[in-house]
């Protein structure tokens, strides 16, 4: 990854700018843009949050200062809430949109295009002191985290016997994050269903810090701000029934192997706000050079042909989802594709 995309990475850590929902400027076009300047605003998902920071950066840098895009981070669910609302033009999500929030978005009169941007792998780190963990299977992660654990699975040994009798500190997104919500469908059967009793919050960087500076830590959160802390954690490969260990990876998620921690990522575009001209830039832009910098700050790109598949849906004006609002685990880049294609 180069010096730019770790500097992208970095400004997620700037909580006080990001929930301001301030998007960078380059210096010389910032200072061009007058109180008539158009703005594209973007908000939701934390994961998703870096791929959008890294196209508004590139897009306004190509705009010499005609548009300005602002990206904030109030997670998946705030995200989906401010567009149907009409308070944003773009809601970044790390899970599809649901039906309580498709009917949200349908009594206020907006509706949406849905496309998807880029794969990602949640990946379950622990710090990198801790020498016991090898591998977790699903049953594994849900006595950890489903809520009868609650108060009462506290300590390592009581997943597994073998593990120390030491204290077991969980570390997640909060319930308005769409990875918490994708988490929980695949480990515990239901989404948000969770024990309570662990350190939740909004941004990934309160994660990493929490997993990095305790060695009884595990904590949750997507590919790309583990990539971004490698050094400092440790990605935990996921047994699958067969008895082999996958780690979270590019290639595990393109051949489906990493399942069921992996998953599309989407931005929902507004459809008054894509008649908009500069929205329409935008989405041209994000779609055709986007894969390549979600690729650059630690996603999997978007395959060439979905890429253009949703190019055209966008094009078209194709609104409303293929997933039915409904929550769900375990599609992979090759099953999206063909939901995108009957369409």
């Amino acid at each position: 990854m180069n010096t730019r995309r770790l500097a992208i990475l970095t400004i997620a850590a700037q909580l006080s700018m990001v929930l301001t929902g301030c998007g960078k400027q380059e210096g010389s076009a910032a200072g061009r843009m007058g109180p008539d300047t158009p703005v594209i605003r973007i908000d939701g998902s934390s994961t998703v949050f870096p791929i959008a920071e890294a196209v508004a950066e590139e897009f306004q840098a190509g705009q010499r200062g005609a548009v300005r895009v602002t990206v904030g981070l109030s997670g998946t669910g705030g995200g989906f809430k401010k567009l149907c609302r009409g308070d944003i033009d773009i809601s970044n999500a790390s899970r599809p949109i649901l039906t309580e929030e498709m009917e949200m978005c349908r009594k206020a009169g907006i509706n949406f295009i849905e496309l998807p941007v880029a794969f990602d792998a949640i990946t379950v780190v622990v710090n990198p002191k801790n020498d016991w963990v090898k591998s977790l299977t699903i049953a594994d992660l849900k006595k950890m985290w489903e809520p009868g654990a609650q108060g009462q699975v506290m300590r390592w040994n009581q997943v597994r016997p073998e593990w120390p009798d030491a204290p077991l500190m969980l570390f997640g997104p909060g319930a308005d994050s769409g990875t918490f919500d994708y988490f929980t469908e695949a480990v515990s059967g239901k989404a948000k269903s969770s024990r309570g009793d662990y350190t939740a919050s909004e941004d990934d960087n309160v994660l990493v810090q929490g997993v990095e500076n305790n060695k009884n830590a595990l904590g949750y959160f997507g590919f790309a701000y583990y990539v971004g802390h490698k050094e400092r954690m440790r990605a935990v490969p996921i047994e699958r029934d067969d008895g082999s260990q996958v780690l979270p990876s590019n290639a595990a998620v393109v051949d489906g192997t990493y399942q069921p921690l992996s998953r599309p990522l989407f931005i929902y575009v507004s459809d008054k706000s894509a008649q908009r001209p500069e929205v329409r830039q935008l989405i041209e832009y994000y779609l055709t050079e986007g894969p390549s910098l979600a690729a650059d700050v630690g996603f999997v790109a978007l395959p060439e042909q979905a890429a253009k598949t949703a190019l055209q849906h966008f094009t078209d004006n194709r609104l409303g989802t293929v997933f039915g609002g409904v929550p769900e685990v375990g599609v992979t880049i090759d099953e999206l594709l063909k939901r995108d294609a009957k369409l």
